[in-house]
């Protein structure tokens, strides 16, 4: 099924439902929820996934795992998308928050197939199992590292989503203290029981969250420049260390020489 709206097959008897969409440059699904939990495949582009808990970068050829009923925003840079909505029940393993995972060359063609069935495929036979390995290979994947928490509380929150929106390669605690009306020890203490993370550190793994949607379209030594770093090898090896893959990895001159 393509471009077909899951509210409209919501009800339909089958524990995964295949749908493949096509959405415009820059197009925002806005804040929503799914009784269903959702497989969500870039085929291309990036994906930005917001929840009130966290933000997940999807890069391109991986996927979400978003949990039922789990409010979300979707943000789609060039996306085309392969999705499962899946009833609960099938997926007692189902992780309890959103998980970037890879997305290998069965799976990929599993979706691909799964796409083209109609609403109501057979339960037996190729379609039917299609569907059920589908579960089994997703239960497979292991979490990417694609995301950063976001604070409970409403200021601290603020602050993030801004920083998301904006890498500021000069900020700094005393400058987030000062929005805050706090003094630099209570925010960062503060700011650490609400993320896990130092504000420093939050924010470095922020801006190369920032990165990976700008290698669509520029260079390495580009995005370096761009989110704040002094050389191209600096951003690389922090990328790497970060992301376990390097930027060149996701580089659309990369992509221009043939990868697809």
């Amino acid at each position: 099924m393509k471009n077909v709206p899951l509210a409209d097959i919501d009800h339909v008897d089958r524990a995964v439902l295949p749908i493949g969409t096509d959405y415009p440059p820059g197009h925002v699904l806005d804040w929503h929820e799914h009784r269903r939990a959702q497989f969500l495949y870039g085929a291309t582009g990036v994906m930005v996934v917001d929840t009130a808990e966290g933000t997940w970068t999807v890069p391109p050829e991986r996927a979400v795992l978003i949990p039922p009923t789990t409010r979300h925003r979707v943000r789609m840079l060039g996306v085309s998308t392969r999705s499962l909505y899946i009833e609960p029940h099938a997926v007692p393993w189902w992780p309890a928050t959103c998980t970037v995972v890879d997305v290998p060359p069965l799976l990929r063609e599993l979706l691909l197939a799964a796409v083209e069935f109609e609403v109501d495929y057979s339960l037996s036979g190729r379609e039917g199992s299609i569907a059920a390995l589908l579960l089994y290979e997703i239960a497979e994947r292991a979490p990417l590292p694609f995301h950063v928490g976001i604070p409970a509380s409403a200021d601290l929150a603020e602050l993030c989503r801004a920083y998301l929106a904006a890498p500021d390669a000069d900020a700094t605690n005393a400058v987030w203290a000062a929005r805050t009306a706090m003094s630099e020890r209570a925010f960062t203490r503060r700011f650490r029981a609400e993320t896990g993370d130092s504000p420093a550190v939050w924010r470095g793994r922020a801006r190369l969250l920032a990165a990976v949607p700008l290698l669509r379209t520029e260079s390495v030594s580009e995005v370096s420049g761009r989110i704040g770093y002094a050389s191209p090898a600096a951003f690389t090896a922090a990328f790497t260390r970060a992301f376990g893959l390097p930027p060149s990895r996701f580089s659309a001159s990369r992509r221009s020489g043939g990868h697809g």
